[in-house]
């Protein structure tokens, strides 16, 4: 089955899988297997007022609309791109007096586009909305209550001049955001800034050691290059070699945890059980639990408990990391290094965990040199887990590039950029801003190495001096939250 711009891929149905998507054709590593427009899209709550509501980028300057004084866009072009979706909410939204939460605006969408096209399948759709998986059998009584909830205050937002859905279909709608609501970031592909519904995109199943990655593109709406405009989409890109007939998976959770924790996580969160290879036989766990090789082995007893102050630590720094604490953050994450060094080998899982935190945190706090030795033992860890081509791991080892420059080892840093880049050209594409300031770096870099080799007394006395005039680059807040999650699920 293949339509509008989607013949590279089919839909086909496996037993105990359901549906999934198969490619048509080769594919090579960067390939995209195809784009997709949001089926409907809205910005989380807590960011309406600094997100633009139709690209999603994270803005300086916003114009709102002058109608409901909730939706923000950055110019005439985005607003009128938009109205399409915004007319119906601009007016409930004035009738109700407020805009409600995220997942009834989502909801609403949803139902407005159904009311204007039906429940068909849409142009380029290879699946229509009623036949999305909503698993709502499979809710728990917490998920019931929510969804009741839900419902209740979707009914009191809704018109009563709009077509009138079942109780029975609405329910199906909020099922669908929560199973198969995706995660859209903001330009910069660190936060995450809304969630949307993209149907060929939930054809593809899960996979923790994927074949296909997917990029949020948020698309070029400024009213100066209007000539030039791209729409916002999702894009599936192949990680690996892929021939006609593999089927095209990806992965919903990060690979950077014990195979049994990711099933749970899998279950829990999107019911079904995993199958993949790597879950069954246990691929990778014993990197990611492994101890001290040599003569004085510890012992389990001793592992056990380093385990545990590690993940009391964790909780510990989260705290101090809430609260905006980082000097104790540091000293939290040396104290764990102590303990954890002579016990944990370089791959542990907790032992990456408090070296990324540390590295994080360090190069905010302008600590280079030793944010730069912590983040160079984080990616030789990172390098023997992740899959080669992971997008994490390529803003891993991004992010220690930038430490490693900082730090004034250019040599290193340089090396790292290199290597961040060749990631993200498969990951995210040459086109992707993340992509385009990497390449700057890895240019500036060459030059100074460049410098650095052919006269290393006059490189330093060059930076020292280039540093002075330009106040350093400081390095983002360390933020809480994990990089934005695949999937967009209700926590």
């Amino acid at each position: 089955m293949t339509k509008g711009g989607m013949e590279s891929v089919e839909v086909f149905t496996t037993e105990g899988k359901g549906r999934g998507l198969k490619a048509q054709k080769e594919f090579l590593p960067g390939d995209v297997i195809f784009a997709e427009p949001a089926y409907a899209a809205v910005v989380f709550d807590s960011l309406t007022h600094v997100i633009c509501h139709t690209c999603f980028k994270r803005q300086e300057r916003l114009h709102r609309c002058g109608q409901c004084k909730f939706a923000y866009y950055c110019d005439r072009t985005c607003q009128r791109a938009a109205w399409l979706n915004h007319k119906n909410e601009c007016s409930a939204i004035k009738r109700h007096g407020k805009a409600p939460t995220e997942n009834i605006r989502l909801a609403a969408r949803i139902l407005w586009k159904i009311e204007r096209e039906g429940s068909g399948l849409s142009e380029g759709c290879l699946v229509s909305i009623d036949e999305l998986q909503n698993h709502v059998d499979s809710f728990g009584e917490e998920e019931k209550k929510e969804l009741r909830t839900d419902v209740e205050s979707f009914l009191e937002f809704w018109p009563q001049h709009c077509q009138q859905f079942g109780m029975q279909f609405i329910s199906h709608i909020f099922g669908v955001i929560s199973c198969n609501g995706f995660t859209l970031s903001d330009q910069r592909g660190l936060q995450a800034v809304g969630v949307g519904i993209f149907p060929n995109l939930c054809q593809a199943n899960h996979d923790c050691w994927p074949n296909c990655t997917v990029v949020f593109n948020n698309g070029n709406h400024e009213a100066v290059r209007s000539m030039f405009h791209t729409q916002m989409r999702i894009e599936l890109r192949a990680l690996n070699k892929i021939s006609p007939g593999d089927e095209l998976t990806v992965s919903y959770v990060d690979f950077l945890n014990l195979s049994e924790e990711r099933r749970k996580q899998l279950k829990k969160q999107y019911y079904f059980d995993c199958t993949c290879e790597h879950c069954k036989k246990q691929l990778k766990d014993d990197l990611m639990l492994a101890v001290k090789a040599g003569e004085s082995k510890p012992s389990a007893d001793t592992v056990k408990e380093v385990i545990q102050f590690s993940k009391d630590t964790l909780e510990k720094i989260n705290k101090a990391r809430m609260e905006g604490h980082y000097h104790e953050v540091v000293k939290l994450c040396r104290d764990c290094l102590t303990k954890q060094e002579p016990v944990l080998g370089d791959t542990n899982i907790y032992l990456l965990r408090i070296l990324s935190i540390a590295s994080e945190v360090l190069s905010y706090l302008q600590m280079f040199e030793e944010a730069a030795d912590y983040a160079k033992r984080m990616v030789d860890g990172y390098l023997k887990i992740y899959h080669p081509n992971n997008a994490q791991l390529g803003m891993a080892v991004m992010r220690a590039g930038v430490t490693h420059w900082h730090a004034g080892l250019i040599e290193a840093g340089h090396g790292l950029i290199c290597k961040a880049y060749a990631i993200l050209l498969i990951t995210h594409g040459p086109s992707h801003p993340i992509t385009k300031d990497l390449e700057v770096m890895r240019v500036q870099t060459e030059m100074e190495l460049r410098m650095f080799q052919q006269n290393e007394f006059m490189y330093y006395k060059m930076r020292e001096a280039a540093l002075k005039n330009q106040k350093i680059q400081v390095m983002p807040e360390p933020s809480n939250e994990n990089a934005p999650s695949l999937f967009h699920k209700k926590e």
